[in-house]
């Protein structure tokens, strides 16, 4: 397992820094570091490494040649979403972002972080302000992180009660992360409507129970499905004295109805489209908000920045941290759950943009996804052999079904790289009582010409 050869971009190479570390942890040699781990687990023999290049220039040459094998959505045409998702966002976003204020993952200390507590309650103050609700915490990791999150406040807000409805037209993903997250909670599946996708309220009413905790739905749902049951679902539950859960994907609320309006008690979600770039699957920052409610406020894992008074009575304010003793920062392995900051730099990300584009600019753009997916939904639809599934209205994405096309998905995505087109996601081992179908999603960064050499490929790889 050891090795070495001196490589002057890995710290610590040079076998005389390797020997002082060591002695200075009292060990012989790295394989005393792994003791702890079964020897039959371990690497046996030396790792294949290249040899080393010397010139920065040389190394940046084969760096770069690497990278050069990745297909990205600048050369390439994507199509792709389902959680990660293209939006244009204006430069003067990262110039903010990555100011040396703010230039870091770290949540900061109320006395020498004013600048970045301001900016992160602007945030908290307009992702409110969008979501219709009372507050919301520092960022979570993803919204992933934020669902199962909700779902345990949810769980210890209602004492005794331990079931969860979850909705079945969500991110597979999400559904394992919250049978790990919440393992001691009983997670039941709700189906959605065939037909339109939507919840199925008829499903809803048999599997809700006195045991019921809360419902955890999305609207758009993981079809870009928008759901119109808002309110019907939250009376159904609040008359079980249930807690209503909604996941948004939060730049649709420049158009569509805000969740605290029809009844959410706790809304979550990513805020990746609020100006985070995409990078590698991600970059993804969750976000928890929740009503105006002591209670339900006292239940947020995540750090909460507050305007506070200044002392010996002058006047002004500055910003702190609200009710720090509940977070995992202090009180530690007797934390309800453990947060982090590692997606708090996000929060800048979603501040600036937000208050670039306000309430108007994010009805525009809302109005623009919706008309640039209507327009390819209406050209998919004319191709032969090629359906739109669900009936009802959709938000970004739309299920495209290829079932009379006798071709799968995989083929025709495979087939479309060949015309720089990322296709759309592949759903049918996510959802195999679909066949073959995939989510196609479409963003204000589409263009007429775009869409319209989608059609073209489309119909030449269908032929």
């Amino acid at each position: 397992m050891t090795n070495n050869k001196i490589y002057s971009y890995i710290p610590n190479s040079v076998p005389k820094i390797k020997e002082f570390m060591l002695n200075e942890v009292g060990v012989t040699s790295a394989e005393d570091l792994y003791e702890s781990i079964p020897k039959e687990l371990r690497f046996k023999g030396e790792l294949k490494l290249p040899l080393p290049i010397e010139s920065e220039q040389e190394l940046k040459k084969h760096v770069n040649k690497i990278l050069n094998k990745n297909k990205d959505c600048e050369e390439y045409c994507s199509f792709l979403g389902s959680g990660c998702y293209q939006h244009y966002i204006p430069a003067v976003v990262k110039e903010i972002a990555n100011r040396g204020e703010f230039l870091t993952a770290y949540g900061g200390e109320t006395y020498s972080d004013l600048g970045k507590f301001q900016a992160v309650f602007e945030y908290a103050s307009m992702l409110t302000e969008l979501l219709g609700m009372g507050v919301v915490g520092a960022p979570t990791y993803d919204s992933l992180a934020a669902a199962s999150t909700a779902i345990r406040m949810a769980v210890r807000l209602t004492d005794e009660r331990n079931e969860i409805l979850v909705c079945k037209s969500i991110h597979p993903q999400k559904i394992l992360h919250m049978k790990n997250y919440c393992k001691n909670i009983n997670l039941v599946f709700v189906d959605y409507d065939k037909k339109t996708g939507e919840i199925s309220l008829e499903d809803l009413r048999k599997k809700i129970s006195k045991k019921t905790a809360g419902i955890y739905f999305e609207n758009p749902n993981y079809f870009g499905v928008i759901e119109t049951n808002g309110k019907e679902i939250s009376k159904i539950m609040h008359n079980n004295d249930s807690i209503v859960i909604v996941g948004v994907n939060p730049i649709s609320l420049g158009v569509l109805d805000a969740p605290g309006n029809y009844g959410a008690d706790i809304v979550c979600g990513d805020a990746q489209t609020l100006g985070v770039p995409m990078n590698c699957g991600g970059g993804a920052t969750g976000f928890v908000a929740v009503k105006d409610d002591e209670e339900f406020i006292g239940e947020l894992p995540t750090l909460l920045i507050t305007i506070a008074d200044l002392e010996n009575g002058k006047e002004g304010f500055g910003f702190a941290q609200a009710r720090a003793e509940r977070t995992s920062y202090a009180a530690r392995e007797f934390a309800r759950e453990f947060t982090g900051t590692a997606t708090g730099l996000y929060a800048i990300h979603n501040a600036v943009y937000m208050a670039l584009m306000g309430p108007k600019g994010l009805e525009e753009v809302g109005e623009t996804n919706i008309l640039n997916s209507q327009y390819a939904k209406n050209m998919i639809s004319k191709i032969d052999g090629v359906n739109i599934r669900f009936s009802s209205q959709h938000f970004n994405e739309f299920i495209v079904d290829f079932n009379d096309s006798k071709k799968i998905v995989s083929e025709i995505n495979r087939e479309l790289k060949q015309y720089k087109i990322f296709g759309g996601k592949d759903l049918s081992k996510e959802f195999p009582e679909l066949g073959e179908v995939a989510t196609y999603c479409v963003t204000e960064i589409h263009s007429k010409e775009e869409i319209d050499n989608l059609i073209i490929a489309l119909k030449e790889v269908l032929k």
